[in-house]
């Protein structure tokens, strides 16, 4: 008969270990598919970090630096990313329904078909964000800096 174990992501294991114990440099690391679901990272560096398609759902990364990241298809829904820097992330196909996005940097962001539906970006700098088929439905951009963004078509 065969056991059914939990499988443990070690990389999100030791990520978060060292983090506990007061590291907060991740640059460059390779977390793609990793599932982060509900960490606190607040203020870590992961810039120019792999995430593609992690699992990042309710992650507390306000004030973060994610800029230059690929999070392409990663899963941001519910996440804290207030005051996170993201700038020239790639964020292509990323859920990021109900983020709170507030006071975010997102200049220069990839956000092509990303799912932006009920994200708070009040306040968020877009300057020269990819917006192309990205999905706004109920996005908060109130005091947004859209200047140079390109926004997505009217069907």
């Amino acid at each position: 008969m065969r056991k059914n174990y939990a499988i443990i992501d070690f990389r999100a294991f030791v990520l978060l270990k060292m983090y506990q114990v007061g590291r907060r440099n991740f640059r460059k690391f390779y977390l793609a598919g990793v599932n982060l679901s509900g960490a606190n990272l607040y203020k870590a560096n992961l810039s120019k970090a792999k995430l593609s398609g992690a699992d990042l759902y309710k992650a507390n990364l306000s004030g973060a630096d994610l800029s230059e990241a690929n999070l392409s298809e990663a899963d941001l829904s519910e996440a804290n990313l207030s005051k996170a820097n993201l700038s020239e992330a790639d964020l292509l196909e990323a859920d990021l329904s109900e983020a709170d996005l507030s006071k975010a940097d997102l200049s220069e962001v990839n956000l092509y078909k990303a799912n932006l539906s009920e994200a708070n970006l009040s306040e968020a700098n877009l300057y020269k964000a990819n917006l192309y088929k990205a999905n706004l439905y109920k996005a908060n951009l109130s005091a947004a800096n859209l200047y140079k963004t390109d926004l997505p078509e009217d069907n």
